[in-house]
């Protein structure tokens, strides 16, 4: 794992992941090789979904399919997308997922110092895109959330906490 990403990695589980308590129901979109997961269940968390176009993802799709795939409305506690957003615009999938007063976890780079992730990403010090960033987006104008937490990691990350409010 480069460099960087190991720093993330383990800050991401200090900060969102730790806190989220044991038998919440979760799911991870943009799993990968469910790292995440790993994590969780080593900590006595049982109620893990991953999600990802490819395996070995507990379920393979698309989050925009999520009915058809048989995932269920207000479902779930906590969702994480870590490096999710700024490849697929799903905000209204996760708000639709989650139960009122759930979480959206939620990692991208910050949309106008993309250009220097992707240099370190050249060089060999981050993870490499599984695809283009076509959807970078200021996690402080994210809609159908309250933004309960914003942090700009060495101005080049964000990482938000967003809560689903209650339909209107």
């Amino acid at each position: 794992m480069p460099f960087f990403s190991d720093i993330a990695r383990e800050k991401k589980c200090r900060f969102f992941l730790d806190p989220i308590p044991k038998g919440s129901h979760v799911l991870e979109v943009g799993c990968g090789f469910k790292w995440v997961g790993e994590y969780l269940k080593a900590k006595g968390h049982q109620n893990y979904i991953g999600l990802d176009l490819f395996p070995p993802a507990d379920i393979v799709g698309n989050i925009k399919d999520w009915r058809t795939l048989g995932l269920r409305e207000e479902s779930f506690d906590f969702i994480v997308a870590f490096e999710v957003l700024e490849h697929e615009p799903c905000a209204k999938e996760c708000f639709d997922l989650l139960k009122p007063g759930g979480k959206l976890l939620a990692t991208s780079p910050v949309p106008s110092m993309d250009w220097v992730m992707k240099t370190f990403e050249l060089c060999g010090l981050n993870q490499p895109r599984t695809s283009p960033h076509d959807h970078l987006v200021d996690f402080r104008t994210v809609s159908h959330f309250e933004l309960t937490s914003y942090r700009r990691i060495a101005g080049l990350s964000q990482w938000g906490i967003f809560t689903r409010q209650p339909r209107s």
